[in-house]
């Protein structure tokens, strides 16, 4: 149970800090879609500086940090979930295949590979609602719009109308996306920062560099935001699509992507492989930090809690 609300309050710490960053790369992602690039093309956002300056600049600190209400419960659903339930998860893979416990030996990647995706998983699905909300909110501009507008006025107006137009298939269209996303980047993250946390603190250690200092945690967070984000921006481009899209005129699934898969081979067909990485320096930009905080964040959590619980 701490755990779970160690891993809920980092990565809410942590989002309040680099939300800015995940609107950039929303409206990023969105923009040109499904349309073959050309010079006179008009783009709003040409890049990660550019697209900062012209959001904050026509719509406020409040454009900058739209979404950051579902974004926090989504970060409580996601990371609360996956870095609560990790090592547990861990544990029972290893005594499952190796009949040890996960801290009687040193780390089996594959092992940690699959905790991590399993935990991203469940954690993805719980929180897609509000993913979808917060997706929707971010895209949204009376400057520069891009991706279709859906103009709700707050995260319950957002979840009041998906109700009302589909219910609770509504509420989780693109989760099946956002499982996708969120397997591929917790199996990085998860046990590429147990990897490197592991090897520094087991090389760098005479130096100050142990388990439980913050220059580890930040070094591995550090290496760790940058494989997860080269995993991760095609599915993340795939379920910002996904979610944004509007509804079929039949009123069941979606008027551009009938699934993931589709949605992947439109978007490359159309737009090209590197489409898929659009969006990727805002996405390390947020994620960088974002994993440096949530870790750096969820460690001294987890140290206070054995010094005074």
């Amino acid at each position: 149970m701490f755990t779970w609300l160690a891993g809920s309050l980092a990565s809410c710490g942590a989002v309040t800090f680099t939300n800015p960053f995940e609107v950039v790369k929303t409206r990023l992602q969105l923009q040109g879609e499904l349309a073959k690039s050309t010079p006179n093309m008009v783009k709003p956002y040409h890049n990660v500086a550019q697209a900062f300056w012209v959001i904050g600049r026509n719509e406020g600190l409040c454009g900058l940090q739209k979404g950051l209400g579902p974004g926090y419960m989504y970060q409580i659903m996601l990371n609360g979930t996956r870095l609560g339930f990790y090592e547990p998860a861990k544990g029972i893979l290893y005594r499952a295949f190796t009949g040890q416990s996960s801290d009687s030996q040193r780390p089996i990647i594959p092992l940690n590979v699959a905790a991590g995706g399993m935990c991203g998983m469940a954690g993805a699905a719980l929180g897609s609602p509000f993913f979808l909300v917060k997706t929707r909110m971010q895209s949204a501009s009376n400057f520069a719009a891009v991706g279709f507008q859906h103009n709700y006025t707050s995260s319950l107006d957002g979840l009041r109308k998906i109700w009302r137009d589909g219910g609770v298939r509504g509420l989780y269209r693109g989760m099946d996306a956002a499982m996708m996303r969120a397997g591929a980047g917790s199996s990085v993250q998860l046990a590429t920062y147990d990897h490197c946390k592991s090897y520094i603190s087991r090389n760098l250690g005479h130096r100050g560099y142990d388990d439980n200092s913050v220059g580890t945690h930040f070094l591995a967070s550090m290496i760790t935001g940058f494989f997860v984000c080269m995993v991760m921006n095609p599915f993340d481009v795939v379920s910002t699509r996904m979610y944004n899209q509007k509804s079929s005129a039949a009123g069941h699934g979606g008027a551009l992507y009938k699934n993931p898969l589709q949605c992947f081979y439109k978007t490359v067909s159309t737009e090209g492989f590197f489409s898929l990485y659009k969006g990727f320096l805002a996405h390390y930009l947020r994620l960088g930090p974002h994993t440096i905080l949530m870790f750096v964040f969820v460690e001294q959590i987890k140290a206070f809690g054995k010094k005074y619980i």
